[in-house]
């Protein structure tokens, strides 16, 4: 891979700052959406810059081809059960709390990577990093200011969401012969068709009047936090590779914390900004056990 230029920095500050900024936006959607709804629609804005990409680039979507379970199945781990988890946790807990229990993802994957994977063994580096980012997680639940008996299961939910995260990265090694783009386009349709007659049964979301704001937080999830923002990211895999590209973990923490509190005015409390160091403090460890795995192969 070439040494990272200027721009190359710019594009990841840019993609963090899109996938932190999807916290603060689901809180907005969440003022006038259900949890089902929102994953819907944005899984549906989603597809469509990826499905016309295909289109342009004369890529084959292989959706229902022979392989069609595999999609369907990271469709509706890797997409529908925690964008509605997280949906659903973040109506009752600040969106920067999401971002930082979101960040636990690479140190999830760590573990599960660990336990599924040939290549990915655990060793003392990465066990101290996991170790002190999940201490973050935990001593981020013993804030009473902002997680409470109220909302503490809501809390868990997007935890549990971003477990779902990775096992469909997981599954997502099943596919890596076929093109990245035919991958993403093929489980954002299945999602897609999962979530129409759900959508309709339990939220019948013709019937809502949902604010503009809500509507264009709705809209930005979809076409930006989520078909663009895989976009740019796929560019920055392809010149700069994985490792660069994960360097991205560092900075939607901070950057979710740091947005939320522009545009909702929520609380920052000593626990909050603790907890944010002791979780990028354990993604740079995982990921610097990672790099140094990498550069010994």
């Amino acid at each position: 891979m070439k040494e990272p230029k200027l721009i190359d920095y710019l594009l990841l500050t840019i993609l963090a700052l899109i996938w932190a900024s999807a916290f603060f936006n689901i809180k907005i959607a969440t003022y006038s959406y259900g949890p089902v709804t929102i994953a819907f629609l944005r899984i549906f804005f989603g597809a469509i810059p990826v499905v016309a990409l295909c289109f342009f680039k004369g890529i084959k979507i292989e959706a229902f081809s022979k392989d069609w379970y595999w999609f369907a199945s990271i469709g509706l781990i890797n997409l529908v059960i925690p964008f509605f988890l997280i949906a659903y946790g973040v109506q009752k807990v600040q969106s920067n709390l999401a971002a930082i229990l979101m960040a636990s993802t690479p140190l999830s994957a760590t573990l599960l990577a660990h336990l599924f994977t040939d290549n990915e063994k655990i060793n003392f580096i990465k066990v101290l990093g996991v170790l002190v980012g999940f201490s973050g997680i935990v001593f981020l639940f013993s804030d009473n200011v902002l997680i409470n008996e109220n909302n503490i299961f809501s809390a868990f939910l997007i935890l549990v969401g971003s477990t779902f995260y990775v096992i469909g990265g997981l599954l997502t090694i099943k596919l890596s012969k076929k093109k990245n783009e035919n991958v993403t386009a093929s489980i954002l349709i299945w999602a897609t068709i999962f979530l129409i007659p759900v959508t309709a049964y339990t939220e019948q979301p013709w019937n809502l009047n949902p604010s503009t704001e809500s509507t264009i937080s709705v809209i930005y999830l979809g076409v930006v936090a989520t078909g663009f923002a895989w976009l740019l990211r796929f560019r920055i895999l392809v010149n700069n590779g994985l490792v660069f590209q994960a360097q991205v973990a560092y900075l939607i923490p901070i950057f979710g914390v740091i947005l939320g509190y522009v545009f909702l005015k929520e609380l920052i409390t000593p626990k909050v900004l603790i907890a944010l160091i002791a979780v990028i403090i354990g993604i740079y460890l995982v990921k610097k056990s990672n790099k140094n795995d990498i550069v010994n192969q």
